[in-house]
């Protein structure tokens, strides 16, 4: 049985389905760090609705230690860079999948914090998925120019599994923290985009969709019951029901026109979702825990 806290952060597995696909639709007009101004500064809007309809400023939640504010804007601010980065420079599926790989490795960051332990199970999923970038990067014919694109992609999977699992270690801080993270990191990006990029307001409505989109779904909603979730649910549950979101986020760029489903792709999405759940069995207590 799922718990409360694990439900509220199975939420955001969804919606990170649509990440790629509301990416897509800004069409690449906007430059990274004005898409991450925009969307982050929604998010930070959608939690001042939360906080108007509790009554307050949300002021309150402002004061969190220094780790708190390093983590929660340092892996907000980088791995949206390097996926809004990646996305530009690799094929939207190959991006997608790469960048996905990151439940894989919560499964096994999780196995070093008190309580948990590395199992065979953990390498063997790992040399799957493995295997099944390699027939992602080669079944989709891989190019040279491509390399950036999947190097930012891995990063992304990188950062956040770090960011998920660090997270554990911080119970206390609470989720309306989020928000203000979500406002730094707008903050940043705005000042990043002033001093390194042209400004380029969206074109027509589709564009103006992916970005609010963006804003407050995998942006903006699902930060939230993200942090709820790994913090105070069944994280290794978590990393387990996330395997779903690269199968969701390839669905949807297929179903939406954006990638070719090719035979190579199904191969690679197989071995990655198979190789993250064999992973999965190595953790003790997956299916037990209950918060």
């Amino acid at each position: 049985m799922i718990g409360k806290a694990t439900a509220i952060g199975s939420i955001s597995i969804g919606l990170w389905g649509c990440l790629a696909l509301f990416t897509r639709l800004t069409d690449g007009q906007l430059p990274p760090f004005q898409l991450m101004a925009l969307t982050f500064f929604l998010a930070f809007l959608l939690m001042q609705l939360n906080w108007w309809r509790q009554g307050h400023s949300g002021l309150r939640h402002m004061r969190q230690p220094k780790l708190a504010w390093l983590l929660g804007v340092g892996g907000l601010f980088g791995y949206h860079l390097a996926y809004f980065a990646a996305m530009e420079r690799a094929p939207a599926a190959d991006v997608s999948l790469l960048a996905y790989l990151w439940p894989l490795l919560i499964v096994i960051f999780a196995s070093f914090l008190p309580g948990g332990r590395l199992a065979s199970q953990h390498v063997g999923g790992a040399v799957l998925a493995l295997i099944g970038c390699y027939l992602l990067i080669g079944g989709s014919g891989y190019q040279s120019q491509y390399l950036h694109g999947y190097v930012l992609a891995l990063t992304c999977a990188l950062l956040w599994s770090s960011y998920s699992v660090l997270n554990r270690l911080l119970p206390d801080v609470p989720t309306d923290a989020v928000g203000w993270f979500c406002l730094a990191v707008s903050v940043l990006a705005a000042l990043a985009h002033g001093l390194t990029e042209q400004t380029v307001w969206p074109s027509d409505w589709q564009v103006w969709a992916g970005v609010v989109g963006l804003g407050l779904g995998p942006v903006g909603l699902a930060f939230f019951t993200w942090d709820y979730g790994v913090k105070h649910g069944n994280l290794p549950l978590l990393g387990v029901l996330s395997y779903s979101t690269p199968l969701l986020s390839v669905i949807f760029l297929v179903v939406f026109g954006f990638s070719e489903p090719t035979i190579s792709l199904a191969w690679a999405c197989a071995l990655i979702v198979s190789g993250s759940c064999l992973a999965a069995l190595g953790w003790p207590g997956v299916t037990r825990i209950r918060r």
